[in-house]
């Protein structure tokens, strides 16, 4: 069945999920990751969509899996050799979400030069928000957000601290695979991953706009 997300209570049709690793230096630095030169890019499934109302499963495989959270975007047009300047005019969207890792599979599989989707795209690791239209954010490079695991705050970031901003992902993401209507991007996640386990209650906080929860089953 075809997955969907919301775009101001509007039904919009999903497509590739898109995902940028390592684009905080804080959070290269605390994975002990080199820096990188350009986005370092990685997809997930659609099925490892999950939204309000559904509960985080954690992988029989992992004994640890961390959060990441994220603001997201929503492509709305097609995107082809996309210039920067240009880049925000495909935007449809904004979210916040979870990008959950298996960490013990994703050092296994780095460590034999292997890919890293078993780590990264099991069922619910691509937790997501609802999407606000881009009328209601000011400068998307000017945001705070945060999350917090059982009431503690566990990451704080500000898209201002972003290695490459939303108009560089969105114009490398067009020149190097081509954006389809219905894509979402993961930015890339702060400081301050760390592991969840069942119980969990993780919320999504971007103020003044989102707030969302996730339960860990």
């Amino acid at each position: 069945m075809m997955k969907t997300i919301q775009i101001e209570g509007q039904q919009a049709a999903l497509g590739n999920i898109f995902c940028i690793g390592r684009n905080y230096s804080e959070h290269v630095k605390e994975l002990q990751n080199a820096k990188p030169d350009e986005p370092v890019v990685f997809l997930k499934p659609t099925s490892s969509l999950a939204q309000a109302g559904d509960n985080i499963k954690l992988p029989a495989y992992s004994r640890d899996v961390h959060h990441e959270c994220e603001l997201v975007i929503y492509i709305k047009d097609d995107a082809i050799d996309v210039d920067e300047d240009k880049a925000l005019n495909y935007v449809g969207g904004y979210a916040i979400g979870l990008d959950l890792t298996a960490r013990d599979v994703q050092a296994e599989l780095k460590g034999k030069g292997l890919p890293w989707e078993k780590a990264k795209g099991f069922p619910t690791a691509a937790c997501v928000s609802h999407f606000i239209t881009p009328d209601k954010v000011n400068d998307i490079q000017t945001q705070d957000f945060c999350l917090k695991v059982n009431g503690e705050i566990r990451q704080q970031g500000n898209s201002r601290d972003m290695m490459f901003s939303c108009r560089q992902i969105i114009s490398y993401l067009s020149r190097v695979y081509g954006l389809q209507a219905g894509d979402i991007i993961y930015t890339g996640t702060p400081a301050g991953v760390a592991a969840i386990k069942s119980g969990d209650e993780l919320e999504l906080i971007w103020p003044e706009k989102i707030m969302l929860k996730f339960k860990v089953a």
